[in-house]
């Protein structure tokens, strides 16, 4: 059975941190478990999608057995999983009803939005809106979502949540026997969530080619690492069963291919990114190349 080594130690490396954060760095300075914490939670996400791409075995099962309980208490593996791999069709990428992972809407549904709600979703669209926000507005679409497939007779995403369900009373009883508060844990997964959402800001864009909506980050300082260089976001889409740790090279070792590709959609790092969008919305709420012809 081939094993991908490097994910599968750095797998059993984040419970190891996730433990350390839950059961001993409260006891030192809560503060510090809770910034551990969430690191740990953030990773074992990107953990997830790694799994969902076959890593670090050849098949997603025994891969899935490892990351099945989500330490973040919000997104079931399953839907996770599912909503993931229909991202992946590039050709609908971005579109408001197709693109599960898409951030624009309709906007015809804009234009019937009350006043709050647009306000919200404007402040949602600059990064910190996004950090702060983004993980909560996210959790509510995302939960309506799935509320509205279960009662449309959906039995695969009823069963994700109450798998999901039994892994997050797990999850909590082990926090409540541990020194970390039940609150600090939530306050760490939240956080955890909310540096997902710095990666997923901008990682698409709306482009009539769909060769030219997926982005660059040439950063390979912390967050890169906490998103397994899924900021080479292009290099994974076209290469999604490429582990994670070989993504720099094949990147930089071919990088003006990537940027014709991509139609040059690249940022510099994510110093840059902060910088432009902390307080600046990089894209309008509703689609604007919505509808698209044909």
């Amino acid at each position: 059975m081939k094993v991908e080594w490097p994910t599968l130690l750095l797998i059993v490396a984040c419970y190891g941190v996730w433990m350390l954060g839950v059961f001993w760095l409260p006891l030192v300075w809560l503060p510090l478990a809770i910034v551990v914490t969430m690191l740990a939670v953030a990773l074992q996400s990107s953990l997830q999608h790694e799994v969902i791409h076959g890593h670090p075995f050849a098949g997603r099962s025994r891969g899935a057995a490892l990351v099945y309980a989500s330490l973040n208490l919000c997104i079931p593996y399953g839907r996770f999983r599912d909503t993931h791999l229909s991202h992946h069709l590039d050709s609908t990428l971005t579109d408001p009803y197709d693109d599960p992972e898409s951030n624009y809407l309709d906007p015809a549904v804009w234009g019937r939005l009350a006043g709050p709600v647009r306000w919200l979703l404007k402040v949602n669209n600059t990064l910190l809106g996004r950090i702060l926000l983004g993980p909560a507005i996210g959790q509510v679409r995302f939960v309506a979502d799935d509320l509205r497939q279960v009662r449309a007779g959906n039995r695969p995403v009823l069963l994700s949540w109450l798998g999901h369900g039994v892994t997050v009373v797990a999850i909590l009883w082990l926090v409540a026997i541990s020194p970390m508060p039940v609150w600090g844990y939530l306050l760490a997964a939240y956080g955890a969530l909310s540096i997902l959402k710095i990666r997923t800001f901008l990682e698409h864009q709306a482009h009539e080619k769909a060769r030219g909506r997926t982005v660059i980050i040439e950063d390979r300082g912390p967050l890169a690492f906490l998103f397994l260089n899924n900021n080479l976001h292009v290099v994974h889409h076209m290469h999604p069963r490429t582990p994670w740790y070989r993504l720099p090279q094949l990147y930089f070792a071919n990088r003006e291919r990537y940027l014709a590709r991509n139609e040059g959609y690249r940022y510099r790092s994510y110093g840059e990114i902060f910088r432009r969008y902390l307080l600046s919305a990089k894209d309008p709420v509703p689609h604007p190349l919505w509808p698209r012809d044909g």
